[in-house]
């Protein structure tokens, strides 16, 4: 059965992927992205919609027919500016799509997360990332996929000094990442997001998490 997909976060580094990805299986037949600029790409599935996400209400008729949305919506607080900024991205965004999306009858809701979201972390990042787990958990979709990748390798449109050094030490260090450690591993953006892809085709009800082991072996082919 052919089915429809959108992606949030579709010019970010596993958006970006996950788009792609979807465009090339023959069991998707329309790909939306909802984004702020259009992607520099064409093709007779791609429908794009440019969206302001702080009134995401006013693109309800975007959601209609769609079985899985995939959320990629990341950044940084270097970046957003603030973690007032950086909480509209990583949490009340994806929230506010999900919301949208349970009420026009979305079927599946994949997110990329982070290795050690937590709620109760005190780690801001991982506290963001785990109040998001839990409130997109809550909505109740049929099918509920979080996936929480380690460091992820790729070439972003915008430069991360941190993630660039951070990834060159990995790689050099991931023969020595097994047992324990292996959860740490890094892992390529593209991994992520045919793992994402994977599991969708699969369309499996329930909640499921992935962890970064999981990831890799799901997303490997």
């Amino acid at each position: 059965m052919l089915r429809i997909a959108m992606v949030l976060g579709a010019t970010g580094l596993v958006g970006k992927a996950v788009t792609e990805e979807l465009l090339n299986r023959d069991s998707w037949e329309e790909v939306r992205v909802l984004v702020r600029t259009p992607l520099a790409i064409e093709h007779p599935k791609l429908k794009q919609i440019v969206v302001d996400w702080e009134n995401l209400r006013n693109y309800t008729e975007s959601f209609e027919g769609v079985h899985s949305i995939f959320c990629c919506l990341g950044t940084t607080i270097k970046r957003a500016g603030s973690q007032e900024k950086f909480e509209r991205v990583d949490l009340h965004y994806p929230l506010d799509a999900a919301a949208i999306a349970r009420e026009q009858d979305v079927k599946q809701f994949l997110v990329v997360s982070s290795i050690g979201a937590n709620a109760k972390s005190r780690n801001f990042y991982s506290r963001t990332k785990g109040r998001a787990e839990e409130g997109l958990t809550a909505i109740g979709f049929q099918g509920m996929h979080i996936f929480r990748p380690s460091l992820l390798l790729g070439q972003r449109e915008e430069f991360r000094l941190g993630e660039r050094i951070g990834a060159g030490l990995m790689k050099a260090l991931d023969f020595v990442m097994v047992g324990k450690a292996a959860k740490y591993r890094a892992i390529p953006g593209t991994t992520v997001a045919r793992a994402m892809v994977n599991i969708a085709s699969a369309d499996t009800r329930g909640l499921h998490i992935y962890t970064n082991e999981v990831i890799h072996v799901i997303g490997k082919h």
